[in-house]
């Protein structure tokens, strides 16, 4: 079905921070042909977090306009390591530990994209057989002066801080993919510009129409400050659990709410501004509008039935302050024990060296309280409730003597 021009544009325009050039883009599609849709991603990590699904989603909102979506796995360069708003020089990664990494990729993208309409490329295909003077031919399209333009490299230069060769070799590499792909778009983070426009120019360079730039916002993690990220920690995975990334989205400021609603959700536009009203004359709670969007999150990435379930955990656990009758697991220890070996005879821990590390993670409570000290002993008589993470939960007590058989509610 052919879609409006101006349609797209608005679809397309959904969460974007920046268009390079609109008019461009809106020439392309009067065209009335499928577009190219380039988005890379280095598989520096095994998983996927809700920050890479902003691009994602874009794709996918391209995707069901007709046009052709291209999801570039960069296992080249990968291995050299994105300097992009680096201090320092990245650690460069293994080939083994980057295509180990790009599988898991595969498989997490098709949470979102239709894997029969999306192309994946590894640019290891054509920078992989590149020669020595093939690469030199590439590096004398660009000068070391329009490399220092680029701020992060300015500033590292300026402070007198080592800027490797291989590094100016990454923003030309992405560029060239470009090339290779005849991409018609490209999408990007905030944080990409420079690598995106390297692509404009050597398309340039090749003879090719230039690629229109497609910025998307870096979506900030939980704490509402920081991009999300895993390295500090303020990160929800898409592999995660259902509870737990139902009760990470729970956890956002209901400023924050809006933009993960705007960016990650599949509800149009004109609804949300109809919800946001709502909730602006008090007619409807933020709470609800958080649950719906993480109900929403959680379906996209495990199915409905697991959404079902971590809402239904989610106020069980944190709205009515209860334990949930589907995961309670009943326990009667001697009056006094350790809690490594009462985490070992739970079966939440494989061994007391395993409850020492969950102990050390501050992932176990007793009543509420997390357990800090590992020499901590549970005591029948005053405790009632383990917890290790958010799923595992038990109803621990002495066995009533009586003749009947022990019931719990």
């Amino acid at each position: 079905m052919k879609v409006d021009p101006q349609e797209q544009l608005r679809v397309i325009k959904r969460g974007a921070v920046e268009i390079l050039l609109e008019e461009e883009l809106l020439r392309k599609l009067r065209r009335g042909k499928p577009l190219r849709i380039k988005a890379g991603f280095d598989p520096t990590a095994p998983d996927l977090h809700l920050g890479h699904t902003v691009l994602i989603q874009k794709m996918k909102q391209l995707q069901e306009l007709g046009h052709e979506v291209i999801f570039l796995i960069g296992d080249f360069t990968g291995m050299i390591g994105d300097p992009s708003g680096r201090s320092e020089t990245r650690k460069q990664l293994t080939r083994a530990e980057v295509l180990k990494n790009a599988e898991t990729y595969k498989e997490q993208i098709f949470k979102i994209l239709d894997p029969k309409k999306t192309v994946i490329e590894f640019n290891s295909q054509w920078i992989g057989e590149m020669d020595a003077v093939a690469l030199i031919e590439l590096s004398a399209k660009y000068t070391v002066a329009r490399m220092l333009e680029r701020e992060d490299f300015r500033m590292r230069y300026q402070k007198q801080e080592s800027i490797s060769i291989h590094e100016f070799l990454y923003p030309l590499i992405q560029g060239y993919d470009s090339v290779v792909l005849k991409a018609d778009v490209e999408l990007g983070g905030t944080d990409q510009r420079f690598n995106l426009l390297i692509g404009r120019e050597l398309q340039r360079e090749y003879g090719q129409e230039p690629q229109v730039i497609l910025t998307m916002p870096l979506l900030e993690g939980t704490d509402g400050v920081n991009k999300m990220s895993k390295s500090i920690n303020n990160y929800i995975g898409i592999h995660e659990l259902p509870e737990e990334i139902f009760g990470k989205i729970m956890s956002i400021s209901d400023e924050l709410m809006w933009r993960y609603t705007e960016l990650l959700s599949d509800r149009d536009l004109e609804e949300i501004g109809k919800i946001r009203s709502q909730v602006a004359c008090g007619s409807t709670h933020p709470m609800e509008i958080k649950k719906s969007l993480a109900f929403e999150i959680v379906s996209r990435f495990h199915g409905r039935a697991a959404a079902e379930s971590a809402r239904d955990y989610f106020e069980t656990r944190h709205q009515r302050r209860s334990v949930p009758k589907d995961i309670r697991k009943q326990f009667f220890p001697p009056d006094r024990i350790w809690i490594c070996q009462l985490l070992v005879d739970l079966q939440f821990a494989r061994s007391k060296g395993e409850a020492r590390r969950l102990i050390a993670q501050g992932a176990v409570k007793v009543d509420g309280k997390v357990v800090t000290d590992v020499g901590f002993e549970f005591q029948g008589k005053v405790h009632q409730v383990v917890e290790v993470g958010k799923t595992r939960i038990a109803q621990v007590g002495r066995e009533p003597k009586t003749n009947s058989e022990p019931s719990f509610s």
